[in-house]
């Protein structure tokens, strides 16, 4: 932190990832942090000049191929800040983001491309486009269901070091069935959380933002009291087509 009361979110990369409107998740850490009192300064991070190294928390976003291929290239470029991504710093990727911190990619013209090597996780060309409305049971303590949205050509594989961030009710996720042959969405490996999810996530998923504002601080944040914030997530699981009925833990982090 660049002080005791102030925690600097990154939002990575804006310029190249910013198709699908994540860079929002930069936005809900602080506000959330700045309703408890605490200082959030939010950081660009573009493309065109050296990425700070000290940051409390990494976000990235999703993009077309052309744009992730570049984003991954950089991204390997930059061995100080991959160092503080795999360890000091908290990470959520979302999309193209979690393609680009795995092993390895392909891409449609079959070509396998370097990851990050960040995740236990490698990404090959689904044989069609998921695009849809998707509900997971989130394998985070405390954090419950998840909704979101799900536009990706793209099927990623776990491999032993990496964990599902949800297991699917809804829609279709990673496109590759778990251990335990459950559809499952995501990957948590350490200060990583990886999502296939845009909305954008946090809007969307407010006990996920704070369970990554949990882990920068070390500490339980109080709860939060926001208008209509229920009603809010009850719409988005109706949308889905889950049944009317309260989601098991959609409510137990306000």
């Amino acid at each position: 932190m660049t002080s005791e009361s102030t925690v600097v979110i990154g939002l990575l990369l804006p310029d190249v990832l910013g198709t699908y409107s994540d860079a929002g998740n930069a936005l809900v850490l602080a506000q959330r942090l700045r309703w408890r009192g605490v200082r959030a300064e939010v950081l660009r991070c573009t493309a065109d000049r050296p990425p700070p190294r000290s940051c409390d928390i990494y976000v990235m976003g999703g993009g077309e191929d052309t744009a992730q291929l570049y984003a991954v290239r950089w991204l390997r470029e930059q061995t100080t800040l991959r160092n503080t991504l795999g360890s000091s710093a908290v990470t959520l990727a979302v999309c193209a983001g979690l393609q680009i911190l795995g092993n390895w990619l392909t891409t449609p013209d079959g070509v396998r491309h370097p990851g990050a090597e960040l995740l236990d996780l490698t990404t090959r060309p689904a044989r069609r486009r998921v695009v849809g409305e998707i509900v997971t049971e989130c394998t985070l303590a405390g954090v419950g269901a998840l909704t979101g949205f799900e536009n990706h050509g793209g099927v990623s594989r776990l491999g032993a070091d990496a964990q599902p961030l949800g297991c699917v009710r809804t829609g279709v996720g990673n496109g590759d069935r778990g251990r335990r042959h459950r559809k499952i969405e995501g990957a948590v490996s350490g200060r990583i959380v990886a999502t296939y999810m845009h909305g954008p996530v946090l809007a969307r998923n407010p006990a996920l933002a704070d369970h990554l504002l949990e882990q920068i601080l070390g500490r339980r944040l109080p709860a939060l009291e926001v208008p209509d914030e229920r009603a809010l997530r009850d719409s988005y699981s109706v949308g889905c087509g889950v049944a009317r009925r309260p989601l098991p833990g959609v409510n137990a982090r306000r």
